[in-house]
């Protein structure tokens, strides 16, 4: 629905998105831009409004805002607001055009160099009800797909009203600029990638170490070290290149087919700004393709806007690389300058995807972000991070947040990329943030020292985080399912907390913390082990339900925030009453990756449920849907291609409860994990006979646990424990506590007794 003057078109996207343009010569924007691709997002039949219009004034109700305009008036404070029928805030919820507004930040270009944290850019959610974003400086998207210059001005702007559906607004801003593509299956693996002069040995030897400790991997990166450094110096620069060092990889199909034929996809480093150079391989056929001078070396420049150097960039130097065993490309743009009034990041990461996609490959590029619309190509190079804690603590709430601008496959170097320390709990604490990040990526600079090979650190660090990179692995069946609920339907893996209770002002406070997927709750820890605990603290808010512990299966009361502890091996991952997680049982024995020959099904107790596993192969879909309704359970396979592995056997494990019975099946009961296991083929319908929560639930294994390190008088811990074991009252042993004199030990025992009342 449109009204339009001689110089404005205003137009009702939907009952919550109004578009507003102004134009001095009265040309507006029809076409696709670099942010925005579509524009009929809702019915015209379903849109609810009511207009007053006078020969100078243009008032537009809707369910969710009241707009006014001075018609055919240049956009200012005094010629157009809009009321926001939120209340929100006592003093009302107007925006005059022009004003600043408040949003919840959405994501940065890159953190290369950075130490901590940096400032965020806008991104659509607000805690007001509302947001602008703002489309008048735009490239355009021609018919055909180009990126072509805006070659006129005019003010462009979306104004979005979602109030505090935060998860309703993001699905409508994927309608507007686009959803986000699936991801092979193979990125949501543990890459490897490291700034290192590797040859053809020496990555086969750390890809078979890999496997001889039984750490899977699915992503092989090779650094810019792959192609020519040493070069002539009439040439310059030798970060972009692209022409295979056979000093290093002498044969580099053979290469590239080893890792191919040990289950790994394989990406290689672009630096594209330095265009193509007469020493490159390459070069005589780019030169024949552009009529170039050949015998003054004439150069091809790079120009993404030319079309003809894009051709010959494809056709000549991509393509070929493809045809070696190239999977997809990191592509490492570092310089910033405009072509032709464009942005070169934003040519490459487009050009790159489009070009896959025209081909019918899976389209998949490494790149950073180019602001608005750049989550139609993912993945995102968050740069070169300072190793340090500082850069580590930022990084979960940068991640969550980009989803406020639909950028949801962050990859970061996990463990930092250069500068800071040595610190081996960071080190693990990184990769355990990682595994529950979008992409995990080891990544490290060119220094002898900042290698992040697992066995590179003393072996207790090295164990853990070799069984948190399993872990991933394990993920890979939940990941997937996310993977592609994101790209059809808008429902992203990683949401910022308050998404679910947006009215909690309690909730905006907890930056680190976010949902992972629909049944998980994540918080990274980002801080050192304390001396008297040898835990680490963090403040973590449990949203209302109940949730579990997925290490220990205790149960914790939500509506509430506490301060949690965990020793090195542990990270804080919850899962909600009720949750239904399915994982891949044996991943290491499935270290190709892929579909698990047996899924284990983690079930918790709590609310009816469903979860639907979507497994796809060569763009054949698999749907298993497990349902837990009234005490039965229901597994239903659909695989009308018969895709999945034949004899998958599903494994039940039923969490945090006591020993049942299963009608038909046998229940294999661990009291010391609070487990029931039920194992099948086929679908099925079971009855399950006592499937509840643990009403009293057993905290003695985990205060042993923390008084036995604990690094305090012997008396305290004996007092503690035996006083604990009179079976004293909860107020009886607080006072208890109370005489402690460590404040952290005090408070690390303070959460059993919440968990005890929980």
């Amino acid at each position: 629905m449109q009204f339009i003057g001689e110089k404005y078109r205003i137009s009702l996207l939907s009952n919550e998105v109004v578009r507003l343009e102004f134009s001095e010569t009265g040309t507006f924007v029809d076409s696709k831009t670099q942010s925005v691709i579509n524009r009929e997002i809702e019915q015209i039949e379903k849109i609810e409004y009511d207009v007053v219009e006078t020969e100078e004034i243009l008032e537009i109700y809707s369910p969710k805002f009241h707009l006014y305009y001075q018609k055919e008036q240049p956009f200012s404070k005094k010629s157009l607001y809009i009321d926001f029928n939120f209340a929100f805030y006592p003093h009302g919820n107007r925006w005059y055009y022009g004003d600043e507004f408040i949003n919840l930040k959405g994501t940065t270009r890159t953190l290369d160099e950075v130490d901590g944290a940096i400032p965020l850019e806008d991104g659509v959610m607000s805690f007001k009800g509302f947001t602008i974003l703002d489309d008048s400086n735009s490239q355009f998207i021609n018919e055909v797909g180009d990126i072509v210059r805006r070659d006129f001005d005019s003010i462009d702007i979306y104004a979005l009203a979602f109030g505090h559906d935060y998860n309703q607004g993001l699905q409508t801003y994927f309608k507007l600029t686009g959803f986000s593509p699936k991801l092979p299956r193979y990125a949501l693996g543990n890459w490897w990638s490291r700034y290192w002069k590797y040859t053809e040995e020496s990555y086969k030897e750390l890809v078979e170490t890999f496997k001889a400790k039984n750490i899977p991997l699915s992503v092989a990166v090779i650094d810019m070290d792959w192609h020519l450094t040493q070069i002539p110096e009439r040439f310059g620069s030798s970060w972009t290149g692209y022409t295979w060092n056979k000093d290093y990889f002498p044969n580099p199909e053979r290469f590239l087919k080893w890792l191919h034929d040990e289950g790994l996809a394989i990406s290689i480093n672009l630096h594209p700004a330095d265009g193509i150079r007469a020493y490159e391989d390459c070069y005589p056929a780019v030169a024949k393709r552009l009529k170039l001078n050949t015998e003054i070396e004439e150069p091809a420049i790079f120009d993404f806007t030319d079309e003809a150097f894009r051709e010959a960039y494809f056709k000549d130097v991509m393509h070929p690389l493809e045809e070696q065993g190239v999977d997809f490309f990191w592509i490492d743009w570092q310089q910033g300058t405009e072509i032709n009034g464009l942005d070169p990041l934003l040519l490459l990461n487009h050009y790159h995807f489009k070009d896959m996609e025209d081909r019918g490959k899976e389209p998949l590029i490494l790149s950073r972000y180019a602001g608005p619309g750049s989550h139609r190509y993912p993945i995102g190079f968050s740069g070169d991070s300072f190793i340090t804690w500082d850069s580590l603590q930022f990084q979960p709430y940068m991640t969550s947040t980009a989803t406020n601008i639909g950028y949801t496959w962050w990859s970061h170097d996990i463990g930092g990329h250069m500068n800071g320390y040595r610190d081996d709990e960071l080190m693990v604490r990184w990769v355990q943030y990682g595994v529950f990040s979008p992409i995990n990526r080891l990544h490290s600079s060119n220094s002898l020292f900042t290698g992040k090979e697992p066995w590179s650190y003393p072996l207790m660090e090295e164990m853990i985080i070799a069984d948190y990179l399993r872990k991933r692995h394990e993920l890979l069946p939940y990941l997937y399912t996310f993977n592609v609920l994101t790209a059809e339907e808008g429902i992203p893996l990683i949401r910022p907390l308050y998404y679910e209770e947006s009215d909690n002002l309690e909730v905006y406070q907890y930056d680190n913390e976010y949902y992972f997927g629909t049944e998980l709750l994540v918080l990274p820890i980002t801080s050192k082990l304390l001396p008297d605990v040898k835990m680490s603290k963090e403040k973590i808010y449990f949203p209302e339900g109940e949730w579990y512990d997925v290490h220990t299966n205790l149960r914790y009361k939500g509506g509430a925030s506490l301060d949690i502890y965990r020793g090195l091996s542990e990270m804080p991952v919850f899962a909600k009453a009720g949750a239904i997680i399915p994982m891949d049982l044996e991943p290491v024995e499935n270290m190709r990756n892929d579909l698990p020959t047996d899924i284990t099904w983690k079930i918790y107790p709590g609310p009816n449920n469903q979860f639907e596993l979507i497994e796809e192969v060569d763009h054949h879909r698999a749907v298993t849907t497990v349902v837990v309704e009234d005490g039965v359970l229901s597994l239903t396979i659909d695989d009308p291609e018969n895709i999945l592995p034949e004899g998958r056997q599903h494994h039940l494990v039923f969490s945090a409860t006591e020993a049942f019975e299963v009608e038909g099946y046998p229940a294999i009961a661990d009291e010391q994990l609070n487990t029931v296991t039920v194992s099948m083929t086929d679908s099925a319908k079971i009855e399950l006979l006592g499937f509840e929560k643990i009403e009293k639930q057993d905290i003695e294994k985990r205060l042993f646990e923390i008084l036995n390190q604990a690094q305090v008088k012997y008396w305290d811990k004996e007092k503690l424990w035996f006083k604990f074991h009179e079976n004293k009252s909860d107020l009886q042993y607080l006072s208890i506590i109370q005489s402690i004199d460590s404040e952290d030990l005090k408070a690390a025992v303070f959460e059993l007794i919440y968990i005890l009342n929980s």
